[in-house]
């Protein structure tokens, strides 16, 4: 896949990530030589994902590229919970599924909880699908089918001394795990003094959180009588049964650290005595409008609102590696059309300079290119950085063209851009006459003949005619040519 970035990764620049655990840059080594066992936290699936959602799946997809660029072998999962998340992740509010179930008027029963998790995570699925997310190199798996393993690893803690049962369910007694908090340097006794009155008298500590949640209706039959486990303990039984009881990757939304990977942890290294994961990475909000997003502030964008207004869904991948994943990034829709502007400029010239090679094998790309490249991503995967520098080889007229092209395969394949996708190659397709709606060749050949007349006001407004049709006209020293939108 990365021929052209040999020889051996030991020659390439070193390859760090900011680990949230020690709060500093590090360089990334592995458990074991030459492979990585990542785990990224995935969606509730009670309803469509919005773009803050879906930019969490982009991140992961490009950090598995990067690892792979360093000729790593990655086995990454992405979770999908289909049931025990609360609408707080400190354990309070409704579950998530049965909020989905009351909002589509469907029945409480694990039978139509599993359905309309199936609905959204295939949802899910398409969306990944048109971000360019690679499926094909992720294992995907539903949280309602480890219920054995989660029940399990309850007992485990329960045997050790970790948890202890409460009249609606079962508890981690955090006092017992004396690093909790580490991830994310929380200041316990500063929310502990804070802290409300617990909605449950029963707990220990404030800090505490269930693991199995009682439920005299729905649920599972368990050694505590019938619910359902906690969000919490469903990745931690998932990451040991699919990767093993230590990773060396584990990422997730900022939000996520102070509550439920601190969760994890506890409960991972309470059962095992070792260290969960080596890094832990965090993707910063995207936020729109400035203002964060939420269903109640009703400036929730989803991507087939994106595709709906006929924008490439891949600008908005594009849109997102502008920003350091580590960095708040403001959502606007004129940031998007310019995202796409570029993009569609970074396809047009990737295609164009591909028609015209004559190259017939690989062409490495230029050394200092791969070397910025490279350098760049290494640091903690400045993506902006990359892009720039991207830019940079495209408009150097010292660089040739063949050069232009293997660096832009290279940029296409760490970034995922889709640049090579056939559909875009369509879009960017010069047409011929015979192949334009008549409407077009007619408003066509008028603004030829307003541009050998030197009417130029007239053959600008025949152009944004031609684009309200869903053409763009341009004029090229051969003459004009028309491509789609």
């Amino acid at each position: 896949m990365f021929a052209f970035l040999k020889p051996k990764n030991t020659d390439r620049p070193k390859l760090r990530f900011h680990n949230t655990l020690t709060g500093s840059l590090e360089e990334f080594v592995p458990l074991k030589r030459g492979e990585v066992k990542m785990y990224n936290c995935g969606p509730t699936v009670y309803g469509t994902q919005h773009i803050g959602n879906m930019s969490a799946a982009v991140f992961a997809d490009v950090l598995r590229r990067t690892l792979e660029a360093w000729d790593y072998r990655v086995k990454q999962v992405i979770n999908i919970t289909d049931f025990g998340h609360l609408s707080s992740d400190a354990d309070e509010g409704d579950d998530k599924m049965t909020i989905g179930l009351k909002r589509e008027g469907m029945q409480l029963t694990l039978e139509n909880m599993r359905t309309l998790a199936t609905k959204y995570m295939e949802e899910y699925f398409a969306d990944l699908d048109q971000l360019g997310v690679d499926r094909s190199k992720i294992t995907f798996p539903r949280a309602s089918d480890y219920i054995p393993q989660q029940i399990s690893l309850i007992k485990a803690l329960e045997e050790k001394g970790y948890a202890y049962k409460t009249s609606d369910g079962v508890y981690f007694d955090v006092s017992r795990f004396k690093e909790y908090g580490k991830l994310g340097n929380i200041d316990l006794e500063g929310q502990r003094a804070g802290a409300r009155v617990e909605a449950n008298p029963e707990k220990r500590g404030p800090f505490d959180f269930i693991l199995w949640k009682s439920d005299e209706k729905l649920g599972w039959e368990s050694p505590w009588g019938l619910g359902f486990p906690g969000w919490h303990i469903e990745c931690t039984a998932m990451i040991f049964t699919i990767l093993g009881k230590q990773i060396d990757i584990h990422t997730g939304g900022v939000e996520h650290i102070p509550v439920h990977h601190n969760n994890e942890i506890a409960q991972a290294q309470a059962a095992t005595g070792k260290q969960f994961s080596k890094f832990w990475l965090h993707r910063d909000h995207i936020t729109i409008d400035g203002k964060k997003i939420s269903k109640s502030l009703g400036n929730t964008i989803y991507v087939h609102n994106i595709v709906d207004r006929g924008i490439n869904p891949r600008a908005l991948r594009y849109w997102f590696l502008t920003a350091h994943y580590r960095t708040q990034a403001n959502f606007t829709w004129d940031a998007l059309t310019a995202a796409e502007t570029a993009l569609t400029r970074l396809q047009r010239t990737y295609l164009e300079l591909k028609a015209n090679s004559r190259s017939t094998s690989s062409v490495n790309a230029p050394a200092e290119f791969k070397n910025v490249f490279l350098t760049a991503l290494g640091n903690d995967m400045d993506t902006p950085s990359v892009i720039a520098h991207v830019w940079d080889v495209v408009k150097d007229q010292n660089i040739s063209n063949t050069e232009k092209l293997e660096a832009l395969t290279l940029a296409d394949t760490i970034l995922g851009l889709g640049l090579s996708d056939e559909r875009a190659a369509a879009k960017l397709k010069v047409l011929e006459q015979n192949e334009l709606p008549e409407e077009v060749q007619t408003l066509v050949e008028a603004r030829e003949a307003a541009r050998k007349a030197k009417d130029f006001a007239e053959s600008d407004k025949l152009r944004e005619k031609i684009a309200e049709l869903g053409f763009e006209v341009k004029d090229t020293p051969q003459g004009q040519s028309v491509t789609r939108l």
